[in-house]
């Protein structure tokens, strides 16, 4: 019965709003970890005790308090979905609130290390130019690695200087991208005998000229990391939060900022000024004479 209901959630969740399948495969997660937690108890019976029981032993377990309030939230959402579509009489997870986490600032690269990594990769053969691809396309335009990966020829406007991005829920933006990367798009097209732009096939390729995957972008990331001996903690994202950090140091405001990335909401964008804050003020202390 639970396995049905959950089935029908993740569908609802797919078909009606759109979920990243990033979240579906989280929220598929935790729902199997609620169903081992509860073993067979009929869903109807379960109540808030059972649900807080869960909670209390993922915190046994030192589960981040991010991780909870994710497991949190899809709880939330599973039995409001349950509620509204008559299955169960009353919400167990009505009552729940959500622990306050911590915002860490985000890791980002100054501009002379974020150039080491942009030219790290060998230009001489089909690879390196693919990685520098890469590299420079998530730095000029600070799409996500989803979205990198989900780019197709035919949403490079190469006249124009824009990509179309499908982000978080589906959504579609424009997003500029700068002359630096578009060469290198184009030297990697060359170089590989791409002729037609205006097609549905996937911009970046792995050696078997398939899609390249979320975890090979990751990979390649590390390893011109690992190459230029720069910081073990720089991540992929780490490109997407030096292009928030420098564009708004360099005079962007933060609405603007917040479309280039997709946030649906300027509070998730406004960590960016503590950034730029915290270097500031570090910065005034080094250098005031009466700091």
């Amino acid at each position: 019965m639970l396995d049905r209901l959950i089935h029908k959630f993740i569908n609802y969740l797919q078909i009606e709003k759109n979920y990243s399948d990033h979240t579906v495969t989280n929220y598929k997660i935790d729902l199997k970890e609620f169903s081992g937690s509860i073993k067979d108890k009929p869903i109807e019976q379960v109540t808030h005790v059972d649900v807080r029981l869960f909670l209390a032993r993922l915190k046994e377990k030192n589960f981040s308090k991010r991780s909870v309030a994710r497991k949190m939230a899809c709880l939330r959402s599973f039995f409001k979905f349950l509620y509204r579509e008559g299955y169960i009489k009353t919400n167990p997870a009505a009552s729940l609130s959500t622990p306050k986490i911590d915002k860490k600032l985000p890791l980002f690269m100054n501009a002379s290390d974020v150039v080491k990594l942009l030219e790290s990769p060998d230009a001489s053969d089909d690879m390196g130019l693919r990685d520098r691809a890469i590299l420079e396309t998530l730095y000029s335009t600070g799409i996500r690695v989803s979205e990198l990966v989900g780019l197709n020829k035919e949403d490079i406007d190469f006249i124009s200087g824009v990509l179309k991005v499908r982000g978080k829920g589906k959504k579609e933006r424009l997003t500029p991208i700068g002359d630096k990367a578009l060469r290198a798009i184009k030297a990697y097209f060359e170089k590989i005998g791409v002729t037609e732009i205006n097609e549905r096939k996937p911009v970046f390729l792995n050696k078997s000229r398939r899609r390249v995957s979320d975890r090979a972008v990751r990979r390649i990331v590390h390893k011109y990391i690992h190459k230029t001996s720069l910081n073990e903690s720089i991540s992929p994202h780490t490109l997407r939060h030096s292009f928030a950090t420098h564009m708004l140091d360099r005079g962007a405001d933060l609405r603007s900022v917040q479309e280039l990335l997709g946030h649906a909401n300027l509070s998730t964008t406004q960590i960016y000024t503590h950034v730029t804050t915290e270097r500031l003020r570090s910065i005034y202390d080094k250098v005031h004479p009466r700091a």
